[in-house]
């Protein structure tokens, strides 16, 4: 009941800032435009529709850490965070009252940037189903991303760190706009090391059936987001104890 009722409060804050909730929504949408009508007007195929979605849909996921990040860092710099340590609050209530609003924000944010891919010709069948619970692991990831930022620095290093760096890393290193092996060398071992390239991979393989390529990349992501949260949380527990004394 507690981690409901401050899951609750957690998701009212999110809906609150519509500016940042419509452009983290709203821009992977023009991207995927963007991208669609250069595709309609060039002799080769650099972005079909198939291949672009599932690009898209993971780029989106690096907002999400944004709102992630941003909302722990105001609650952890402000008075709020200070009165809710006093309270029964276990720093598992804390957590889970974090990350339960933002999955279904994120599944939501997924699913949007499909239907958007449905509207540009994106053939309607059941592989769409199957690559948003691909992507679902991902998103686990960039919540993961964010707690662990929220939890080590204040709302403007969030913002800095969330909302440009991990933007662009994920877009340049993911391989949504280009074929990573065009670059090949450092930069696609690089790629191959962190777990965007493997996210976008696993929901291009699940919206093509590709069974034998899904698994391999999903179970690197999954990796990562496990690691990655678990490392969240024993961060946020050593701040929570700290501030409590």
């Amino acid at each position: 009941m507690k981690t409901m009722v401050f899951a609750s409060r957690n998701a009212k804050e999110i809906l609150r800032d519509f500016l940042n909730l419509a452009f983290g929504i709203g821009f992977p949408l023009i991207v995927l435009l963007l991208l669609s009508a250069i595709q309609a007007n060039v002799p080769v195929e650099l972005f079909t529709i198939g291949r672009l979605a599932p690009g898209i849909a993971v780029f989106g996921l690096s907002f999400v850490s944004l709102f992630s990040g941003m909302l722990i860092a105001k609650d952890r710099t402000s008075s709020f965070m200070l009165r809710l340590f006093t309270s029964p609050m276990q720093p598992r209530d804390f957590i889970f009252g974090y990350v339960l609003p933002l999955l279904p924000m994120a599944v939501a944010q997924t699913a949007v940037c499909f239907a958007a891919a449905i509207a540009l010709g994106l053939p309607v069948d059941v592989h769409i189903l199957y690559s948003i619970a691909a992507i679902f692991p991902a998103a686990v990831l960039f919540i993961a991303i964010g707690l662990l930022c929220g939890s080590l620095f204040n709302d403007k290093q969030v913002g800095g760190v969330c909302g440009a760096l991990l933007t662009n890393v994920s877009a340049w290193l993911s391989g949504t706009w280009f074929d990573l092996n065009l670059v090949g060398g450092g930069f696609k071992k690089v790629a191959d090391a962190l777990p965007f390239v493997h996210a976008v991979d696993a929901g291009r393989a699940a919206l093509a059936g590709d069974w034998s390529s899904l698994w391999p990349n999903l179970w690197w992501v999954m990796g990562y987001a496990a690691v990655i949260l678990a490392i969240a949380v024993a961060v946020f527990r050593r701040k929570m104890n700290g501030d409590v004394k």
